[in-house]
């Protein structure tokens, strides 16, 4: 702030006193990548521990030098199969076809409905499922495999006036 107030509108960061990055070597940047390579849910402090190395280190090189980021999974309500993924296209064509015959009173007459159990039970923390990734990647997705004993139905119906929770 006082370096704004002055005048100085630089914005990179000026060399400064210390002690320089000595660990960063290419041997250090190998085994690093080793160790992801065998296990992409490494965590950060194993690395330290196995290596020797700060935490901050680890994390200047996996984001810098490998420009890899940990991302934890996509929670997916469900995998659809095959003929799921059919049905579910039919469906939306007779509705686009219902839609050009009239569509001034197509919504008027649409009632749709959903409904889904809703489950009590503790997920996965988000800790558990990161990877080591490269930035360009997609998220990995995690299909929810358990459920526990308690659940509730909960259904709804929406039309163009009003709508009911059930």
């Amino acid at each position: 702030m006082t370096q704004f107030k002055r005048g100085d509108f630089f914005t990179c960061d000026a060399p400064r006193p210390g002690r320089p990055k000595t660990v960063t070597t290419p041997e250090i940047i190998n085994k690093i990548h080793e160790l992801i390579l065998k296990d992409s849910r490494i965590s950060a402090k194993s690395i330290v521990e196995q290596l020797g190395i700060s935490r901050e280190r680890v994390w200047s090189i996996i984001h810098e030098d490998f420009n890899m980021r940990k991302l934890s999974a996509k929670w997916v309500p469900k995998c659809l199969n095959a003929d799921q993924e059919r049905q579910r296209c039919q469906s939306s064509e007779q509705l686009l076809e219902f839609f050009r015959r009239d569509p001034k009173d197509f919504l008027s007459r649409l009632v749709t409905m959903d409904e889904t159990w809703l489950y009590h039970y503790d997920p996965e923390i988000k800790q558990q499922s990161m990877e080591c990734q490269h930035s360009s990647l997609h998220r990995p997705k995690i299909f929810r495999a358990q459920k526990s004993a308690g659940k509730f139905l909960a259904s709804i119906f929406l039309g163009s006036r009003r709508y009911f929770l059930h």
